[in-house]
């Protein structure tokens, strides 16, 4: 007994100091409640992580190991990382499915949760033997292009569109669960986790395949799998209130169709204006996502190590922005100013990259680079929060889902954008009158900076939304 009392006294202690300093230096920890305590939404949030590990894999580790160790032609590679945006529009469908949905166990959510990650986990474990044979490896050089490239595609396709459902359901899910004032906080949390799912993965991939071989390839893409499905899993635990259908009240009328759940949604007002301000802003901010590093190294001769940095100052300047906008947001902000601050910052962010070409600081460009990472976290905790908090009660899961179409769809085009943009003006003078190489990248960090004002003109209509129905 002697020995028990000093390990409960500590286990008091220690709920002492979360209960009494926790809720104020933790992020995000005040938004637990007696009906949603922290730990409960934690689990929920590793939804998140799963997306994010999914995310690096697909993006970053795939992308390098099929051009780089595997010889698959570049263009091969960016048309397979293209595919999972197919699944992207039909987000805004998952959602009203899950929102109508009425299964024999009571839920509405979790079977579009299961079937998602379902669907993810059988991309994942086929996915390396279809880029083995894409690749042309051992005896598959003759099998590379008949069955590698539909293998491979089928395989990205199916990741790819189990990510949208399970991030969909998994956000109508969180915002079922919590009450508006927390919302904000909800946001933060949920991408938080995310950005740690993808730092986590990312750190983990460079240590696992840092010695590559074909064998390790296979374990990590299905290890991903095996842990997708666990995470998902022990998220969804006990999380949605089963109601059993003897106990649902019978509706006066059938459900309506996704044709009229979506001519309901779109007719609220200002509702499409809100997504063409998600798509402009999106658009600004992705564009230059996969050119930043290649300008650091062509035109700034930054090192190898310190452009791979760069995810890393961006990450964290998001995690600044979303920390600052769950705070601001939980005293009753406007999520379209906070939204429209992102944007603002956008300005000077991509003013900054810009003017690093004509000066020989560095420092320039990474503040620039810092500060870009600040205005998508506000940008996009902004535009979320707004989403959460001006669904309709019974189109929880089509507002998440068009949210998310309009994100994830103007993401893939503004990459793509980027891509092709500085292909094209590869070597080509433009008459900027910059370093060499430069002109091409400034003319797409200067669509950014358009794009970044269209997007400040297309949110000055929401700010009042006390004016709104």
């Amino acid at each position: 007994m002697s020995a028990e009392q000093p390990a409960k006294g500590l286990n008091a202690q220690l709920i002492k100091v979360w209960t009494t300093w926790g809720t104020r230096f933790l992020p995000f920890a005040d938004v637990a409640t007696p009906e949603l305590p922290l730990s409960r939404l934690l689990r929920l949030s590793l939804i998140q992580v799963s997306v994010g590990i999914s995310l690096v894999l697909l993006v970053g580790t795939l992308n390098r190991v099929m051009i780089v160790e595997l010889g698959v032609p570049a263009s091969v590679v960016g048309v397979m990382l293209a595919l999972p945006l197919l699944a992207a529009p039909f987000r805004a469908l998952v959602g009203h499915k899950s929102d109508t949905h009425k299964s024999a166990m009571g839920w509405r959510r979790v079977p579009y949760m299961y079937m998602g990650t379902m669907v993810q986990f059988g991309g994942l474990a086929f996915m390396p033997f279809a880029i083995l044979v894409l690749s042309g490896a051992q005896e598959a050089f003759d099998e590379r292009v008949w069955l590698g490239m539909p293998a491979a595609a089928i395989a990205f396709l199916m990741v790819g569109a189990g990510i949208h459902i399970t991030q969909t359901v998994g956000l109508a899910l969180a915002t079922d669960l919590t009450k508006t004032e927390q919302q904000p906080n909800v946001v933060g949390l949920m991408y938080v986790m995310l950005l740690l799912g993808s730092i986590g993965a990312a750190l983990f991939f460079g240590w696992v395949l840092a010695d590559f071989s074909q064998g390790r390839l296979i374990q990590v893409i299905q290890g991903c799998a095996v842990v997708t499905v666990s995470l998902n899993f022990l998220a969804l635990w006990k999380q949605e209130t089963r109601i059993p259908s003897r106990l649902r009240p019978q509706p006066v009328a059938p459900d309506p169709s996704f044709r009229e759940s979506w001519d309901l949604f779109v007719a609220k007002e200002k509702t499409l204006l809100r997504l063409l301000a998600v798509g402009l802003g999106t658009l600004a901010f992705s564009m230059s996502d996969i050119v930043l590093e290649p300008y650091g190294g062509e035109v700034l001769n930054l090192g190898v190590g310190t452009t791979t940095l760069l995810s890393a100052l961006t990450a964290g300047g998001s995690l600044i922005g979303f920390a600052y906008a769950s705070y601001i947001l939980s005293l009753g902000a406007d999520p379209f100013r906070m939204a429209s601050l992102g944007a603002l910052i956008g300005v000077p962010a991509y003013g900054l990259v810009i003017f690093a070409a004509t000066s020989d600081a560095p420092s320039i460009f990474t503040l620039g680079v810092l500060l870009a990472g600040l205005g998508t976290g506000l940008f996009g905790h902004g535009t979320l929060t707004a989403t959460m908090q001006l669904a309709p009660k019974h189109q929880v899961g089509i507002a998440m889902g068009a949210w998310g179409a309009v994100q994830a769809t103007s993401q893939g085009i503004g990459a793509t954008i980027g891509g092709v943009v500085r292909d094209l003006t590869r070597g080509v003078e433009l008459g900027f009158n910059l370093a060499a190489k430069a002109d091409g990248y400034v003319l797409i960090f200067g669509l950014e900076l358009l794009l970044m004002l269209a997007t400040l003109i297309a949110m000055r209509p929401l700010l009042h939304r006390e004016n709104e129905n």
